[in-house]
């Protein structure tokens, strides 16, 4: 290993080859970090490295495929062997369901009309995806003095925002998919939480906000920098940073 290796924090971030991962990993690197971009596609994470190599960062691409098992164990063999160990986890890789469209404006979304097939789909990548990478890197992440694990949220799955009929949320159609999704992640955040709190593991959900990405045809408001900074304020916390948490750069996003 080298010397570098040794005194450099590692980030693993899925779905880092654009978007808001990419701009948390850019962020990352920024501080000092070593920065693995987890991609499926090994030509845009080889690619998206190599600009942030050019910048003068470390950063490697490492292929991964959240729904593939396959890929998700050779991920953290690779890491393993490369570096020893994990600090940071994001589990960033996340569909929409509905291809270039919001999905809270998706007419396929809606309850009473979905596709089962969609569904699933959906939650085999935003939540089972993470529970298969993060018991995957769970292993390095422990050899870290201080292991922080971020999943990417949405405000969308806030049941006390969607469900106030005045609310922000009200004009958008219902989400039988997407927003459920979201809300099975940060629920499985908590439950993460509690069981590694003992072990130093900080854990915790982000909700970027309305961010300008592929997934919403490029529609949001914010830039992909501005989305990325909770995910590297949870990233980075101290010892006494708080874990079970859903949080947006404005502050605690309600359950």
């Amino acid at each position: 290993m080298s010397e570098h290796t040794t005194h450099r924090k590692i980030a693993l971030i899925t779905g880092a080859n654009k978007g808001i991962g990419r701009a948390a990993a850019e962020q990352l690197a920024a501080l000092g970090m070593t920065v693995l971009i987890g991609a499926r596609d090994p030509r845009r994470g080889e690619a998206a490295a190599a600009a942030l190599r050019a910048a003068g960062h470390d950063a490697h691409a490492v292929t991964l495929n959240v729904t593939d098992p396959t890929t998700v164990q050779d991920a953290a063999k690779q890491v393993d062997e490369r570096f020893g160990h994990l600090d940071v986890l994001i589990n960033n890789a996340g569909i929409t369901g509905s291809g270039q469209v919001s999905p809270e404006d998706a007419h396929d979304q809606v309850p009473s009309s979905v596709d089962l097939d969609m569904v699933r789909a959906v939650f085999e990548t935003n939540v089972f995806g993470v529970i298969a990478v993060t018991n995957a890197m769970l292993p390095l992440l422990r050899r870290s003095p201080a292991p922080r694990i971020v999943n990417v949220s949405s405000h969308a799955a806030s049941l006390t925002i969607f469900s106030d009929p005045d609310g922000p949320m009200a004009t958008l159609l219902p989400s039988a998919a997407y927003s459920p999704s979201k809300t099975a992640l940060t629920a499985l955040t908590v439950q993460y939480a509690n069981e590694l709190r003992k072990d130093g593991f900080l854990i915790n959900a982000a909700a970027p906000g309305y961010v300008d990405t592929d997934s919403n045809n490029h529609t949001g408001f914010l830039t992909v920098a501005q989305g990325a900074t909770v995910l590297v304020r949870l990233a980075t916390l101290g010892a006494d940073g708080p874990t079970a948490g859903f949080f947006s750069a404005e502050g605690p996003v309600p359950w």
